[in-house]
């Protein structure tokens, strides 16, 4: 096989296409990876890490000076040489440059041409700027800048009270920016339970964040001394840098992929089957990560990505994605998975619902800290847990039984046999359990 001819091309070098590439390559295949930008992806440089290293930071009560070196360091100041160095020891030939499906069976990278026999996309995901007038002509940051310059603005606004918006707006809040929260809903985290978004927004109300809710933005003018926001309510507010954290759609644009007989919408992701194929007229062709629109986690993005893998390496497998958590770092932190109750609600699920407070814990008294709620989602016909929130100190990983319950389909009988230690937050999680068995 030539340099030019590989068993598999990867394109996008993010979280998944690193892991499907160095999975490839131990196991012996030939395999070339594309990325224009950083071998290893958002997450670890521009994500995950800066945001879940800050937050810790502003937890500490750590200096600005220091929160920014340290998140710099575990960013490994935005450099991917070791992940490059770490791809090349698997076998992973790296190519620098922009990917293009040319015909099948071949891709284009800056000019010149690479066959492959099976292709995987991992393109990931892009900031949407949203079609306000004056706003493309302001100091804007996305997420990308948020988490990687030195400036500390003395005025903020974020626009969007999603994951990416709530946890920006504790960061900046908590090391003194003046900092509002615009969203267009009437909740921050409107796709999950309403006591979660509720329970984020008084915490940040608490650290002097202006929420502004239920209102949009109309208009964009840069002054003098700023940046001044008009929005639908008649309100104003006067900012130094506007945050955009409206979402994000994938990365499908100039992939070439109509070549294959792939048809790509912007704002849609990659159509995928179960097994994370791609629906084609010519050929293999796979995808993970944001690019399939799906579910839009680094965590999500690995656990396409081993679906591939084991696709790709001749065992069969299949994504199930009723259990993939989500996730807001923020303190309190903010915990979901599976249907929310508006979800089901769509679906036409006979919901029952149980919660309790953590404030009824042993624990929350040792922690001298009274927040938070967790509440669980039964479907009445089945007998099963469906769904479950929580607000609360640590629920990233005192929740996760509950989602093992979801995706094994655990009998609520068993689960309300399980004993936790004492004193912690897992024990919020029995009295729930128990209403629920007795109920169903």
């Amino acid at each position: 096989m030539s340099k030019n001819e590989h068993g598999a091309v990867v394109l996008g070098g993010g979280t998944a296409g690193e892991l499907v590439a160095a999975g490839l390559a131990r196991a012996g295949r030939d395999v070339a990876l594309v990325e224009n930008h950083l071998v290893g992806g958002l997450s670890p440089y521009l994500a995950c890490v800066p945001s879940t290293s800050l937050l810790l930071s502003a937890r500490r009560g750590e200096t600005w000076e220091l929160a920014v070196a340290r998140r710099d360091e575990l960013a490994a100041h935005r450099h991917d040489d070791r992940a490059v160095a770490r791809l090349a020891r698997d076998g992973v030939t790296v190519l620098r440059g922009r990917g293009r499906v040319v015909r099948p069976g071949a891709v284009e990278v800056d000019g010149v041409e690479h066959a492959y026999g099976d292709l995987v996309v991992c393109t990931g995901s892009e900031p949407v700027l949203p079609p306000v007038d004056g706003l493309a002509d302001v100091p804007v940051w996305t997420s990308d800048e948020a988490l990687s310059v030195p400036d500390l603005p003395r005025r903020l606004v974020v626009l969007g009270g999603g994951p990416v918006g709530c946890e920006m707006a504790q960061v900046y809040a908590a090391f003194g920016s003046q900092v509002s929260v615009v969203e267009a809903a009437g909740r921050l985290l409107d796709a999950e339970a309403p006591f979660a978004g509720e329970a984020l927004a008084d915490a940040l109300r608490r650290m002097g964040v202006d929420l502004r809710l239920g209102v949009a933005l109309g208009q964009v003018e840069r002054k003098e001394s700023g940046v001044r926001l008009w929005l639908s309510d008649g309100g104003t507010l006067d900012a130094d840098r506007v945050l955009v954290a409206a979402g994000r759609r994938p990365r499908v644009a100039g992939l070439g992929l109509e070549s294959l007989g792939i048809e790509t919408t912007p704002g849609r992701g990659v159509p995928v089957e179960a097994t994370c194929a791609v629906p084609s007229e010519a050929g293999r062709v796979w995808a993970a990560g944001d690019v399939t629109g799906v579910a839009r986690t680094t965590h999500a993005a690995r656990y396409q990505a081993r679906v591939v893998l084991s696709n790709l390496l001749g065992r069969r497998r299949e994504a199930d994605y009723r259990a993939i958590p989500r996730v807001v770092h923020t303190t309190p932190t903010v915990y979901a998975v599976g249907l929310s109750p508006a979800r089901a609600g769509e679906l036409g699920i006979d919901l029952v619902a149980s919660g309790y407070d953590l404030a009824a814990t042993a624990r929350a008294a040792v922690d001298t800290d009274d927040r938070g709620r967790v509440e669980l989602y039964a479907d009445r016909s089945r007998g099963l847990l469906i769904g479950a929130a929580a607000a609360g100190l640590y629920a990233e990983e005192w929740m996760s039984e509950i989602a093992l319950a979801i995706r094994a389909e655990t009998p609520l009988s068993l689960l309300t046999d399980v004993v936790h230690p004492f004193p912690t937050y897992g024990e919020s999680l029995e009295p729930p359990l128990r209403d629920l068995a007795g109920r169903l």
